[in-house]
């Protein structure tokens, strides 16, 4: 089916997304299911208005679990006072650059600064926020549908707010996005266009919001792609909305469809909770379970013979210290005895938290029960927990990173605010995630071989490795800037320059502290011999 020509001769964006959104609703009930189950108020049940009452889960593994990994990835994607990417130059500009250091220079001054805008954009945008709300629709529902305008910040739909279409490869063709905002907010131009139908729209919201206080206005944007550009068109109510189109590369559109996981032929994603949702299910089960029995237990209630001199009522109404009339005899505590039973679900429970733990990279998964663990295996156990976000990593990269550094570089470019660059030259590369777990890795291979080489050969070690390579490996294996932090080779000339002559000052001081008590002593015994000459005659 040739979905470009279809979208070509829309007629409503309206009708185009109630027709889609049908394909769509196997993916929202399972999403709905895995936020119930971890953040019910991430994707909310249907027909949601401020009275809505959410389902409150009888465990908290999930929304724990859901956060920590968002916090891992949000602070690997974006990490704080660091860029994520760099400006690479093509190989063919390499090799022209390769003689001549001092051009080489100045380009890699003028991508510094390129790339200090772009960061400082980033910074300056907010985007951490809108990302670690990002990542947790995708960890739960696995899409999310984002749009960067012109000027602001990102914006963030759910699932339930948005619908698209794909080719078989998974590519995006299509896309709208349903919002819903206040009649009074819309802009004066927007308004004089509803108001041509103002009666039928008065009866529509009376109709559609009669259990709340504010009149929301249904707002859909359409994008569909048209060779290769990107088009979109807003309408409201029916009516295209004037000047509301526009226009992009296909390479740099100013929206996101992100997905988790991509299943071979499905329009969306697969969220990260649905491949636990066996797990949590059971442990919400058993969580229910054991706090209910758990009530049941704390319960106290007194059985009293009916025949017995004890009375029912002297017990009821007997304060702390009373004493009645009785015989212990006649009464007796009721106990629910399920302890045995209990046992079994709490040994089920700590399993199912464990593997649960595990999988959402919590820190109670890093450390394994015993008295003595050391330093060094939770290190081990934390770079294995991190290796298994290998893939999200990847994926993300693509997907995320990289279209948000174009869209930005698009938007400053628009805007005037970046220095020129020769077509092609350079394009952006990501830095973290997936090539931050590589680099990890080369940090810990190279220190563990130092480590050995210098237990198995000592201090003769230095003659083999150069001190300065290893140094600047390791630094940029941990992606740290060692410019102003590691001394040149320039400054390790002048080093050794300036403690020679410390050394050549140290050796003539040295020198004339050894002679002076000579001297002193040779200047003495002359005196004491001219003291003896001018005695003799006189004597």
């Amino acid at each position: 089916m040739d979905h470009t020509h279809t979208v070509a001769t829309r007629k409503s964006a309206k009708s185009r997304y109630e027709r889609l959104k049908h394909d769509r609703q196997q993916f929202l009930d399972r999403a709905r299911q895995c936020a119930e189950l971890t953040i019910p108020t991430l994707i909310p049940p249907e027909g949601r208005s401020a009275s809505t009452r959410y389902y409150t889960p009888w465990q908290g593994v999930g929304a724990r679990g859901v956060n920590n990994l968002a916090s891992k990835l949000l602070l690997s994607l974006l990490p704080p006072n660091a860029p994520f990417f760099r400006m690479s130059v093509d190989d063919d500009t390499k090799e022209k650059l390769a003689g001549d250091p001092k051009l080489k220079s100045g380009i890699d001054e003028g991508l510094g600064r390129y790339e200090r805008i772009v960061q400082t954009d980033i910074e300056q945008s907010n985007l951490r926020n809108p990302t670690f709300i990002t990542l947790k629709h995708l960890i739960v529902g696995g899409n999310t549908f984002n749009t960067m305008p012109q000027e602001g910040g990102m914006r963030v739909y759910p699932l339930d707010s948005f619908v698209v279409v794909r080719d078989c490869d998974g590519n995006l063709l299509e896309a709208i996005t349903e919002e819903k905002v206040a009649k009074e907010t819309l802009p004066d131009d927007i308004q004089e266009l509803l108001a041509e139908d103002a009666p039928q729209l008065e009866k529509k919201l009376t109709a559609d919001n009669k259990a709340t206080k504010v009149d929301d206005i249904e707002i859909y944007t359409h994008y569909w792609l048209d060779g290769k550009r990107w088009r979109s068109c807003q309408e409201v109510e029916g009516k295209e909305v004037p000047g509301s189109h526009g226009s992009w590369p296909k390479d740099k559109p100013p929206f996101m469809a992100l997905r988790w996981n991509h299943v071979e032929g499905e329009d969306y994603g697969r969220g990260y909770v649905e491949e636990y949702i066996g797990d949590l299910v059971s442990l919400e089960g058993l969580s229910k379970a054991i706090v209910e029995a758990a009530a049941a237990s704390a319960k106290v209630i007194f059985l009293v013979k009916p025949n017995g001199v004890t009375k029912a009522k002297a017990i009821t109404e007997a304060e702390s210290g009373d004493a009645i009339t009785g015989d212990r005899q006649d009464v007796e505590t009721l106990q629910v005895e399920k302890q045995a039973d209990l046992s079994v679900a709490e040994r089920a429970i700590q399993s199912l938290t464990e593997r649960l733990s595990y999988a959402f990279l919590l820190s109670s998964a890093v450390q394994r029960n015993g008295e003595r663990v050391t330093a060094e295996e939770i290190r081990y156990m934390a770079s294995e927990l991190e290796d298994a976000l290998g893939g999200v990593y990847s994926v993300l990269s693509q997907e995320f990173q990289l279209p948000l550094v174009h869209r930005i570089i698009d938007r400053l470019t628009r805007a005037k605010r970046l220095p020129d660059l020769p077509k092609g030259v350079a394009k952006p590369v990501i830095v973290t995630g997936l090539e931050a777990l590589g680099r990890g890795h080369d940090a810990q291979r190279l220190g563990q071989t130092l480590t050995e080489l210098r237990q198995a050969l000592g201090d003769a070690v230095l003659q083999y490795i150069h001190p300065q390579e290893a140094i600047s490996r390791l630094f940029t294996a941990r992606l740290i800037d060692p410019v102003g932090l590691v001394k040149t080779p320039e400054d390790m000339q002048a080093d050794q320059m300036k403690a020679q002559q410390a050394q050549m000052a140290q050796v003539q001081g040295d020198a004339m502290a050894k002679s002076a008590p000579a001297g002193i002593k040779g200047m003495v015994d002359l005196i004491k011999a001219s003291g003896e000459q001018q005695a003799a005659p006189q004597g």
